[in-house]
């Protein structure tokens, strides 16, 4: 566990710098204190390095906190919010409104630092993008903000690679991350750290807050690695501070990453947790409240006074806000004399940039998207996918992404988009190695600089990436999850490969479209979905066995996976409803036909998304799914979960119940009842026939 410093050097020295550090200190210890709730020992511990680096080197402009070439500062310990908002308090940070518009007010007031953890306030338990004006990702998660970093500096890399010409330099920012013991143990941190050395991103810098101090006990509890060396051994520049508390050790630490150019850096600091409190250097300083006898025992510490509550003494702020400010502004207005420049000289990229930072795609983004004619035998929606996407690539070139090694098989390679290495930054195909998870998060970062990205793997591995799909839902981003290899369908592959429960799974997380399509024409619409939603993540789920590609002249146009179900076909008056999904479509399709055939009144529903059937009107999905219509049947190789909503009490599902089984297709749709007979005899019996 880490020890304290002698008593004398809690006092007050009578400087600015430490001035302006203890009110961060004890604008936390308040704030918690008021809100019975929160984090205070991270920020007590590290308040002179956040100091450091906010006052002394961040690039940023309080009044346009969104300056597309700002500093980015990621809170990977998101525990420790109220560090951030003590930072953007005295920063004099300016709100930014819903519409990317200055609205004049504080990011975070003084009384919103008052209202923390408390409904509808600015300062939440944990930073959340959006909400907060200063708070480039929401974070919480440990080791997601990490991940969210390094896609940030894949990002800046990518954007300089593209848009920097000579005498026009208009991205050159830096990416810091402040991450803690808690991080480092984190998987996902792990993967993103090994990409990144591997990029050699040396405008990718992470302080690492090693006080030693889990929730249960020290960290040697479980983690007694040394972490300078795993960072080496990833390809990073690794510097030392002893001491946190040793601001000039700080900022050489940080002018030592400002001269490398060949690799990250990872500042190792070694901090006391709730420094200066009696429960100092305890797991208690990690979430515990502290008494108000304590509180007032470490600002008499301090030299603080001992009763004093939410207290900036005079200048603080101020001097805070100017030393930023006059770094900062004078950066930001040359950016945008040079970016006005930049568009008479360079008028297309000009153009580019515009709808890039505005998150719009350019015009006709999508005319080039294949239509593909009727075809018995079809393509899987994998295929079609990829040929949709090479499309839609070629008009907007801030389309990038690739898979956890699996591009050959999900189709998502960009003809000719090269591999994004180190040296080759203008390229758009990631190569994310076998790492989902960082994978996931990294593209978050890189929706948070404005490219539109995707990510691919096969849908069973979609457990592997959770968090960061959630948190892509959380924050509203515009980012395309490809899942392929969707159902048993995978047949050989066996049950580890045949995802069941995986499609109710992402549909259960509010704000993500789950689109599963059943060809290649409801495929093309699939992705233009997703890419008109800017402010929503989606998950395309893809087949690895070939789908018909319907008629398009005998059953309804693909254009109506827009509204998430549509009509495919249907009798005048039908008294059963079939709903398919995906691969299932076609054979809920031909028992539609064999039922009509037999005199059966049926309709035959295509619904590859409940997140946008559900967005339309009543009137429309009762056109859909008719109320008065209560024998229905869905089909759909995964878990039942949901499908209730719509079959009603009354209705029937051919779904799985069980894992799948190794074995070919066609032996698996047998063994589990995806077969037209089967799908026609409980229509029948729902019909009474």
């Amino acid at each position: 566990m880490s020890t304290q410093p002698a008593p004398s050097t809690f006092h007050e020295d009578g400087s600015p710098d430490r001035l302006a550090i203890d009110t961060i200190r004890t604008l936390s210890m308040d704030a918690v204190a008021k809100a019975h709730s929160g984090h205070i020992g991270t920020p007590m511990g590290m308040a002179p390095v956040g100091h450091t680096l906010w006052s002394q080197f961040l690039r940023t402009d309080p009044d346009r906190p969104d300056w597309p070439n700002r500093d980015r500062f990621v809170l990977s310990v998101g525990h420790a919010s109220m560090l951030l908002y003590s930072l953007i308090h005295l920063a004099g940070i300016k709100e930014i409104d819903r519409d990317g518009k200055p609205s004049g007010q504080p990011a975070v007031s003084l009384d919103d630092i008052k209202n923390f953890r408390q409904l509808s306030s600015k300062t939440p338990g944990h930073p959340e993008y959006r909400h907060t004006s200063g708070v480039e990702t929401t974070t919480g998660p440990l080791g997601q903000g990490c991940g969210n970093s390094v896609g940030m500096a894949i990002a800046e890399r990518w954007l300089a690679a593209r848009y920097n010409r000579d005498g026009f330099t208009l991205f050159d920012h830096d990416v810091y991350c402040l991450g803690g013991d808690g991080c480092m143990m984190e998987g996902v941190a792990s993967e993103a750290a090994s990409l990144a050395g591997h990029l050699k991103l040396s405008n990718l810098c992470w302080i690492y807050d090693s006080n030693h101090v889990s929730i249960e006990g020290g960290t040697d509890l479980a983690f007694d690695e040394d972490v300078g060396k795993r960072f080496e051994a990833y390809g990073w520049n690794v510097v030392h501070v002893d001491d946190a508390n040793d601001t000039a050790a700080v900022a050489r630490a940080i002018e030592i990453f400002k001269a490398t150019d060949d690799r990250p850096t990872f500042i190792v600091v070694r901090s006391v947790i709730g420094w200066g409190s009696s429960i100092a250097g305890t797991a208690k300083a990690h979430g515990e409240a502290m008494t108000a006898d304590d509180i007032r025992g470490t600002k008499e510490r301090y030299g603080w006074p001992a009763d004093a509550q939410f207290l900036v003494p005079d200048g603080v702020a101020e001097r805070f806000n100017k030393a930023i400010a006059d770094r900062g502004r004078p950066l930001r207005e040359e950016w945008e004399a040079t970016l006005q420049r930049y568009k008479t000289a360079q008028p297309e990229l000009g153009k580019e940039l515009d709808a890039l930072l505005s998150d719009t795609l350019p015009e006709g983004w999508d005319a080039d998207v294949p239509t593909f004619p009727a075809d018995e035998k079809g393509m899987a929606s994998r295929d079609a996918g990829g040929k949709v996407l090479n499309a839609i690539a070629a008009n907007v070139p801030w389309l990038i992404g690739g898979s956890a090694d699996l591009a050959p098989s999900t189709k998502t390679l960009i003809d000719n988009g090269g591999s994004f290495q180190a040296g080759s930054y203008d390229a758009r195909n990631l190569h994310f190695g076998v790492r989902e998870h960082g994978m996931g998060a990294i593209a978050n970062g890189m929706a948070l600089s404005h490219l539109r990205p995707y990510t691919a793997t096969f849908l069973v591995f979609s457990d592997y990436m959770r968090p960061p799909v959630r948190l892509a839902a959380v924050m509203e981003l515009g980012v395309a999850f490809v899942f392929t290899h969707d159902s048993i369908g995978v047949g050989e592959d066996g049950p580890t490969h045949q995802p069941i429960e995986h499609i109710a799974s992402l549909r259960a997380i509010p704000g993500l479209d789950t689109i599963r399509p059943c060809d290649a024409n409801e495929t093309a619409w699939a992705w233009r979905a997703a890419l008109k939603k800017g402010d929503a993540p989606t998950a395309l789920i893809f087949s690895r066995q070939a789908l018909p590609t319907l008629d398009r002249e005998k059953y309804a146009s693909a254009e109506g996976l827009l509204k998430g179900a549509y009509v495919l076909a249907s009798a005048d008056d039908p008294e059963v409803i079939l709903i398919g999904t995906g691969s299932e479509v076609s054979l809920v399709v031909q028992a539609y036909e064999r039922l009509t055939a037999q005199g059966v009144r049926a309709r035959v529903v295509s619904m590859p998304s409940w997140y946008l059937f559900e967005r339309q009107d009543q009137a429309y999905k009762d056109s859909v799914l008719i109320p008065g219509v209560e024998a229905r049947v869905a089909v759909e190789m995964g878990g039942e979960i949901g499908w209730d909503r719509y079959v009603g009490s009354k209705g029937r599902t051919v779904t799985m119940s069980t894992f799948g089984a190794s074995a070919p297709l066609a032996k698996l749709q047998d063994k589990f009842g995806f077969t037209v007979d089967n799908v026609v005899k409980i229509a029948n019996e729902l019909v009474g026939k």
